[in-house]
C-alpha cells in the first residue's frame, strides 16, 4: 500500500521532468528540422523542372546555360561564355537558378 502511494506520487514528478526534453525536441524540429525539410522540397523541383536555356550556378560556382539534358543517367550539359565551352554535370550539381532578368539566384 506504501509502494503504490510512493509510486502515484513520483509520476508527476517524472513527468515534470521530462517536459523541459520534450520541448527542447520540439523546438528543434520547428526551428532545424522543418525548415530543411522545405527546401530539400524545393531543391527537387526546381532540379526536377530543369530545362534548356535556363541559366543555372553549380555547386562550384560556376555560371551557365543548360544546352541539354539526358535523363537517363541524371546528367546535363551546360554552356559556359565567354567560348562556349560545353561542360558535363550531374544533374544534382546544380546549386541554383537564375532568374532570367540576371536578378538573384532562386534556390
Amino acid at each position: 500500500m506504501i509502494l503504490f502511494a510512493l509510486i502515484l506520487q513520483a509520476t508527476p514528478n517524472q513527468m515534470l521532468g521530462f517536459l523541459p526534453i520534450v520541448a527542447m525536441f520540439g523546438i528543434m524540429y520547428f526551428l532545424v528540422l522543418l525548415p530543411a525539410q522545405r527546401q530539400r522540397k524545393q531543391t527537387k523541383e526546381m532540379l526536377a523542372n530543369l530545362k534548356n536555356g535556363d541559366e543555372v550556378v553549380t555547386n562550384g560556382g560556376i555560371i551557365g546555360t543548360i544546352f541539354s539534358i539526358n535523363n537517363e543517367d541524371q546528367s546535363l550539359v551546360i554552356r559556359v561564355k565567354p567560348d562556349a565551352v560545353k561542360l558535363r554535370f550531374a544533374r544534382q550539381s546544380v546549386a541554383s537558378l537564375l532568374l532570367p532578368e540576371g536578378g538573384e539566384a532562386k534556390k
